[in-house]
């Protein structure tokens, strides 16, 4: 059976780490960058590379021209990729947020900043870019996008770095805590798969408004806060959040902070059947910083997303979503 092009370009990624993960004796994810950099330099960076591997890695990567194929192909191809690295190697913190879940940030950040040609971007938790990298192939070829990304794991952003320079979109990526001071300028939008857990950093949580005055604070929260500090006056924030977000003993201090400093846009839950359980389940929560000027919705956006195969359904939630836009918009500008 002929072979799809997302397929062969995925080959290609797999087989070639497959024989660098032999030759170096490194685990897949990391054969997997090395081989995203020979493939952007169009040469084999490896010095320890025997002759004999380096001919069959030259002939692998001769078999197939990048350019090609669409920044979505790669993406995709790159990312199958690393969710067979994934599984072989499985990490609390190795987690990609699904491709659905990232055309749909998008679209909101289209309604929701449409009158912006112009949009600097910030993903704190970048991992390995799938979410950010969907958003920047995605947007309107009118739309300008300056992007950040930050992440505390060397390996999932040199992933990110190498699926960047793949995928031809310019990324400033920033190996560091991103609860640490940040040296980035606020930016127009905050886009944020809020990694949920403890912060063991209880000597820097203690300068977050957020913090828990016994044990270690929520990763979470203090998430929201950095964010929101970095975010421009009327700017925007995307995140995917756990459901319980506003049930925990924490989540008073939680709604008093964002009272203060944003207004609550949208609340969008997602379906339940996009995540292995219930518990693991996520809503989209959509705020915008205050502003002089800037006013409240009339009336927050509540909507529960139905599975995507639901045609009508989806159709209705969509139709809804843009009466809200059509009667909210003067508010939000």
């Amino acid at each position: 059976m002929k072979k799809l092009p997302i397929e062969k370009l995925f080959s290609l990624f797999d087989d070639t780490t497959e024989i660098l993960q032999e030759e170096l004796q490194t685990t897949y994810l990391e054969s997997l960058a090395e081989t995203g950099e020979n493939i952007f330099q169009q040469k084999i960076m490896q010095s320890e590379v025997s002759e004999i591997t380096k001919k069959r890695l030259e002939k692998k990567y001769s078999e197939i021209q990048l350019p090609a194929y669409s920044s979505e192909d790669v993406r995709r191809a790159f990312q199958f990729a690393i969710l067979k690295g994934m599984k072989e190697n499985v990490q609390a913190n190795h987690q990609m947020t699904p491709d659905t879940i990232g055309y749909f940030i998008n679209y909101l950040i289209g309604k929701f900043m449409a009158d912006q040609s112009e949009i600097s971007i910030l993903d704190p938790a970048v991992g390995t870019g799938n979410l950010l990298m969907s958003i920047l192939n995605r947007k309107g070829q009118e739309t300008r996008m300056k992007a950040y990304g930050v992440d505390v794991d060397d390996l999932l952003l040199k992933l990110a770095y190498t699926g960047a320079n793949l995928q031809m979109q310019g990324v400033e990526l920033f190996n560091q805590d991103a609860l640490q001071p940040l040296f980035i300028d606020p930016v127009d939008a905050v886009v944020c798969d809020l990694p949920v857990g403890y912060y063991p950093d209880d000597a820097n949580a203690a300068s977050y408004s957020l913090k828990k005055e016994e044990g270690h604070s929520y990763a979470h929260h203090l998430f929201i806060e950095q964010s929101i500090n970095h975010t421009k006056p009327g700017g925007y924030l995307f995140f995917l959040i756990p459901n319980n977000l506003f049930e925990t003993e924490e989540a008073p201090k939680l709604h008093e902070y964002l009272k203060e400093t944003v207004y609550i846009q949208a609340v969008l839950q997602l379906p339940p059947s996009m995540f292995a359980n219930s518990q693991a389940a996520k809503s989209i929560l959509v705020l915008q910083k205050k502003k002089p000027g800037v006013k409240a919705p009339k009336e927050v956006l509540l909507a529960a997303i139905p599975k995507l195969s639901n045609k009508e359904a989806m159709d209705r939630i969509l139709m809804k979503m843009e009466k809200w836009f059509k009667d909210n918009k003067k508010q939000t500008l």
